[in-house]
């Protein structure tokens, strides 16, 4: 194929080398602002583009040989797909590929929270020793409550069963084989559950579908993880409930901004966070590559 690819973004060597080996000229742009992009997109058949890169209707616009758009990851709000596809351009993602990577930072956090693995690294940090002091909980026979059982929550629940936990989950989907989860009304697992992980788009429908209220529904003892998306989780609320003790614990994995500044949720000591590394495995990564490079070489192959 005689085309031209636009890889904007760092992506796996392999897929760089899949989409060479079929014959496609690979240039690799990174840091390109939606100005410079605009500038240069216009000789590119295919893109590929992490979410730091944003194609807006501009770019779009000045794409006339583009045929697709290839996505390693799960979210496309950096893209204007509507649009994208108005215009003749597919856009695909990789929904799949950074399924384990994600799933098990969300146990890793929840087994962290449980185990107050951050205050005793801290503890010793400073020469101290609370080892009486950091009594703690098993994960065995807790509940776990899932809000959004798709393709990473239904990890999640798999390897929470094989912890011990009693799992019960919630979707707006009618989910035809739910198990090792119960499906149960939002109400439910607000209430029922010992820890709750949120695995949902950022849209309209989810934005803050966390707040105020439903903190009040939670067990004081809860622990809330957040490897979802910023702006699911109203964080105002979040410091306001983990301030008052409404919930006991939360750990986040993505923030409404990103880096999240000076927020107030990093003075508290019951939170912890990571700095949106869900998807940031080795494994995961190979895999969201290639995938992506697949896809466009796939595209570009039935277009001719």
């Amino acid at each position: 194929m005689n085309k031209k690819v636009l890889v904007c973004n760092p992506i796996a060597e392999e897929g760089i080398e899949m989409m060479e080996e079929a014959g496609l000229q690979v240039d690799q742009k990174f840091g390109l602002s939606k100005e410079e992009l605009t500038e240069v997109v216009f000789p590119y058949h295919a893109m590929i583009v992490r979410s730091s890169t944003k194609v807006r209707e501009p770019t779009l616009d000045a794409a006339e040989n583009l045929e697709v758009i290839g996505r390693p990851g799960i979210g496309l709000d950096n893209i204007d797909v509507e649009y994208a596809e108005e215009k003749g351009v597919a856009v695909y993602n990789t929904p799949t590929a950074t399924t384990i990577s994600v799933a098990e930072l969300a146990i890793a956090h929840i087994l962290t929270a449980y185990r107050n693995i951050v205050a005793g690294t801290n503890s010793l940090r400073e020469g101290k020793w609370i080892k009486k002091q950091l009594k703690s909980n098993e994960i065995y026979g807790k509940t776990l409550g899932i809000i959004g059982y798709g393709n990473i929550g239904m990890a999640v629940a798999e390897r929470a069963d094989a912890f011990g936990m009693d799992v019960i989950a919630f979707d707006v989907r009618d989910i035809e084989h739910p198990e090792p989860a119960e499906m149960v009304d939002m109400d439910t697992l607000l209430e029922k559950s010992e820890a709750i992980t949120l695995h949902v788009p950022h849209i309209e429908a989810t934005h803050h579908m966390l707040s105020t209220e439903e903190f009040k529904k939670m067990k004081n003892s809860a622990v809330l993880v957040d490897c979802a998306r910023g702006g699911v989780v109203d964080e105002e609320a979040l410091y306001d409930a983990l301030s008052n003790g409404e919930i006991r614990f939360a750990c986040k994995d993505v923030f409404a901004e990103e880096p999240p500044g000076d927020s107030p949720l990093l003075t508290l000591d019951n939170f912890h966070a990571t700095p949106h590394i869900g998807a940031q495995t080795e494994e995961g990564q190979a895999r969201a590559g290639t995938q992506a490079a697949e896809k466009v070489i796939a595209e570009l192959k039935k277009r001719g």
